[in-house]
């Protein structure tokens, strides 16, 4: 048997419990560069934990497509980690709430191909999941010196579905 989620857009509101959505929506907080560059200033709260540091990495990711079987999530309980992508590509975007050492129900989010995203420390997600070709993404994660990743194998999987 497996169980069905159905994707929504990504927007900050949605996100809100899990991260936050990084992208150049509204006005920018201030103009620099002679006044041709905006600047949205300061929008993630990165969180490196104890003994641990800012590093930045590049991921290049296969892609999937819809439906999308969700068998296994993980979370970084020692710092938190955003993905922002290289190139203009729609991506899935799977979380979950901790329920005592494990997920709550999932929610499946699509971006528009011009957000990136950062998840809160302990916030349960899937794999990273560009939609419609290979993708590079920017990642800006804790690097430290004990591990800092646990997953979580779901007994049924579930099917992740694009919007009626």
């Amino acid at each position: 048997m497996t169980r069905i989620l159905t994707t929504e857009p990504l927007t900050a509101i949605a996100f809100a419990p899990f991260g936050e959505v990084l992208d150049a929506t509204g006005n920018p907080d201030k103009l620099i560069n002679q006044g041709l560059c905006g600047r949205f200033h300061d929008r993630a709260r990165l969180d490196f934990g104890d003994g641990g540091r800012a590093g930045i990495s590049i991921f290049d990711a296969q892609p999937r497509a819809l439906p999308y079987t969700l068998e296994m999530v993980e979370r970084h309980p020692d710092g938190s980690q955003a993905f922002i992508p290289m190139q203009n590509t729609p991506f899935l975007v799977i979380v979950a709430q901790d329920m005592g050492g494990t997920p709550d129900t999932p929610r499946a989010f699509l971006t528009n191909g011009a957000q990136g995203i950062n998840f809160h420390r302990n916030i349960w997600h899937g794999v990273l999941t560009p939609l419609s070709q290979p993708a590079l993404f920017a990642v800006i994660d804790r690097i430290g010196p004990t591990p800092n990743l646990e997953e979580h194998w779901f007994s049924t999987p579930w099917e992740v579905r694009g919007p009626a």
